[in-house]
């Protein structure tokens, strides 16, 4: 980011008049300015004045800003119109932004923002959301606290427990857990003679679009966003991006000047979303011979000051409340809820990864009742390709969860460390070490589904150059996750290119087309569909041309194979009379027709979601186009002296489609299972009265290299998509969701403890060993 502005100045780069640089690639530092926020220090309060005085006479300092100096609209545009830009007459969170300051240096800039004096009357504030939803807690949002419910009704579940034979019941919570991207939120802005250019680090480009637009009061053909390098998002540059673009292109408006505002990591952590902490109250209820026959659940979400993503968040996690298992009757309630603490958006699973632990959890819980192996309880309940969703959708032919199962047991030895004499018999060479082995499962529906029907789309801009080079231009966007690596190959197989010659480029709202956000491990299905559907029509323009050089006729196939188009060879082929049989003509020379003949070689490809449903009143219906399954197995060793976990192994058995790169995707497994350990052992942000006590690496611990178990073992199970290119599916986010139940049931089976709030930190362990003594 600090890149960004370092341009050379040509020599009729500046204007005559004012001295500024006339484009957008010109500025340097010395014509950028630096902005910095002034920020809430009350979690619930009016605000009676704002005293920008002290601030302006900071040297450097070019000007202080409100609300009140907004162009345009002062709603971050993402789900509910909920969030302003800059706070008006309230505010609801400790670090909500209220003024912006705009200085010649960074120095300046974030001395000034001290120095604006904001007086307060404070107001009543809640901070649990279970005291959120009562009927006299104070009113963050509407008339009850509560940003989104939904309900799930399969079936009669009261009734279903009545004929159970074993019925278990537990309550989970889980805490914030922070993205910890590599660098932390930035942008740049920069104003041009038509309107704004925006640089900086982001998921999803066109939700940036939308909020400049929306601020500076301009229409979005005047705006242009343009994703930089981004070092990893997982949600964290989904919708806050939005609010930093938002306040940097505001005071490059005012100041017509270039402006950049990067956030150090105190203020990163304080103010920008995170996932959400949340409970779970679940049931099960079994068959003696261990069918699942009903589960009931309650689902919260924290959701903090405001709703951001938190709607959708909530309804993935609604959609999997009840785990991997074919159960025929459901019934699941489930509420995103206001408080007066930090927002909580999109992370890596996106409202999953705390329901799946419970859902995992429990299951162990049922199987012990039972006196019935986890692995086989979980084996017998497994959704297959005929089974039923809790929204009552078949899954269909794409389903390997059992061989997820299999696989992930094998390779973790289940039977023989389950049942270890050595564990049995604490036989290891340090007698307070116990050694236990756990795992879970879970399933992810891929893309969107029909709670984010409107952005379910996808374009793709190919086009193959004179020399043979192609350009591709998607929407979606690559966070080190290895889009661009996915997407290369997909649109090289598709025209018979080699790979070497194409080249994604980077996503800029002016050139690329708009392909929805880059969440929900949607990439590879959407544009890789939407660049298949472009080159498509490509080669049906290539063809023809092929066979005219090959001389063959009309109905001949052509393949590609090595930079080459093979003429001939099917079976309408096998008559020698027609020719040109196994011919082969250079990708290269096929191009260079093409292009003499006038042939267009340009295509916009287009894919969209289709057939999804789902009935808000029963929450029924076909919610995903497919899902993707997975099984996480551990190996943990407890010290009982002190409490702390030591991950030896975790197996990662994804059934992922076609893996069309199959060590893109073993990074993918092996990285997710890391942050999925830490979110499980020790990733703890203390939040007390809506005040964060450790808004930085220093307090808030995340797993390094030195932290990695030493086996992080990936296994790719293979179940095509047929409507997936080349019948892939999804991975970015499974790898890390089913991690923590892992852990925890394996801590169970090591020292006969249960886990039931995340992190499992040592504290809580070793309170837990001397309570169960």
């Amino acid at each position: 980011m600090d890149s960004i502005g370092k341009s050379f100045i040509r020599k009729d780069a500046r204007d005559k008049v004012t001295g500024r640089a006339k484009y957008v690639d010109d500025y340097t530092r010395a014509d950028m300015l630096f902005g910095a926020t002034a920020r809430s220090s009350e979690t619930h309060a009016k605000i009676l004045s704002v005293d920008i005085r002290a601030a302006l006479k900071i040297p450097g300092v070019r000007g202080v800003y409100t609300h009140k100096d907004i162009p345009g609209k002062n709603i971050v545009p993402l789900v509910l119109p909920d969030y302003p830009f800059l706070a008006e007459d309230t505010v609801k969170f400790r670090g909500q932004a209220i003024a912006l300051v705009a200085a010649d240096t960074l120095d300046a800039a974030r001395k000034a923002s001290k120095l604006v004096k904001i007086k307060y009357r404070p107001i009543p504030a809640v901070y649990d959301p279970l005291e959120s939803i009562k009927k006299n807690a104070p009113k963050i949002y509407g008339d009850d606290n509560i940003f989104r419910k939904f309900v799930v009704t399969k079936g009669d579940a009261e009734a279903a427990f009545e004929k159970c034979d074993a019925v278990v019941e537990g309550v989970y919570t889980t805490n914030y857990q922070v993205h910890a991207y590599l660098e932390t939120q930035g942008m740049m802005a920069a104003p041009t003679d038509t309107g704004m250019v925006v640089h900086g680090s982001m998921q999803c480009p066109f939700y940036v679009l939308n909020a400049v637009s929306d601020i500076l009061g301009y229409t979005q053909n005047r705006v242009r966003i343009i994703q930089t390098t981004t070092g990893g998002g997982f949600g964290g540059k989904e919708d806050v991006p939005s609010i930093v673009a938002g306040h940097t292109a505001m005071l490059a408006y005012i100041t017509k000047r270039p402006v950049k505002i990067i956030y150090d990591r105190e203020e990163d952590f304080v103010s920008m979303s995170k996932r959400h902490p949340g409970y779970a109250e679940i049931k099960y209820g079994a068959s003696r011979d261990g069918k699942i026959l009903a589960a009931k659940v309650r689902y919260i979400l924290d959701g903090g000051a405001f709703s951001t993503l938190s709607p959708i968040v909530l309804w993935r996690g609604t959609i999997h409340a009840a785990g991997p298992y074919d159960i025929a009757d459901v019934k699941v309630e489930t509420y995103a809820v206001a408080t007066n603490k930090v927002p909580c958006g999109a992370f890596r699973g996106f409202g999953q990864p705390q329901i799946n632990f419970a859902n995992e959890s429990l299951i162990d819980e049922l199987a012990e009742k039972l006196a019935m192996d986890p692995l086989k309880l979980r084996l017998k309940n497994a959704l297959k390709p005929e089974s039923l969703t809790i929204t009552n959708q078949k899954v269909g032919p794409s389903c390997g969860l059992a061989e997820t199962i299999e696989k992930a047991a094998a390779e973790i030895k289940w039977g023989e460390k389950r049942n270890s004499s050595a564990k049995k018999n604490n036989s290891y060479s340090k007698k307070y070490i116990r050694r236990g082995v756990g795992m879970a499962s879970t399933i992810y529906g891929v893309c969107l589904g029909a709670g984010g029907r409107f952005l379910a789309k996808a374009g793709a801009h190919v086009q193959i150059q004179q020399d043979g080079s192609v350009t591709v231009a998607v929407g979606n966007t690559d966070m080190g996750q290895g889009a661009r690596t996915v997407l290369s190959q997909i649109a090289a197989e598709g025209l018979g290119a080699p790979y070497a010659l194409v080249d994604v480029i980077e996503p800029d709202t002016s050139r690329v087309p708009d392909s929805g956000p880059t969440v929900a491990s949607r990439t590879t299905v959407m544009s890789g569909n939407a660049i298949l559907d472009a080159c498509k029509a490509i080669r049906s323009r290539i063809d023809p041309i092929v066979r005219e050089m090959a001389g063959a006729e009309a109905r001949a196939a052509v393949t590609a194979d090595g930079g080459f188009y093979v003429v001939g060879g099917g079976a309408v082929d096998r008559d020698p009379r027609r020719g040109a049989t196994g011919k082969k003509i250079p990708y290269a020379e096929a191009v260079k027709k093409c292009h003499a003949e006038r042939v267009n070689l340009t295509y916009d490809g287009w894919w969209t979601e289709k057939g999804t449903t789902f009935d808000p009143m029963t929450g029924l219906g076909d919610a995903y186009i497919v899902y993707t399954f997975s099984t996480t197995a551990v190996e943990i060793e407890v010290d009982t002296l002190t409490g702390e976990v030591e991950i030896l192994k975790i197996v990662g058995a994804h059934d992922i489609g076609r893996a069309v790169n199959p060590m893109l995707a073993q990074g993918q497994i092996q990285g997710g299972a890391l942050q999925g350990a830490g979110y499980a052992t020790m990733e703890n942000l203390i939040v007390k009265n809506g005040v964060m006590l450790n808004p930085n690496f220093s307090g808030y611990t995340i797993p390094t290299s030195v932290d990695a178990p030493p086996e992080i073992i990936p296994v790719i199970v293979e179940k095509e998509f047929p409507d997936g290119p080349y019948g892939a599916k999804g991975l970015g986010e499974p790898p890390l969701i089913s991690v923590a139940p892992a852990v925890a049931n394996a801590i169970y089976d090591a020292v006969g403890i249960r886990i039931k709030s995340l992190p499992a930190i040592p504290e809580k362990i070793l309170e837990a060993i001397k309570n169960s003594r």
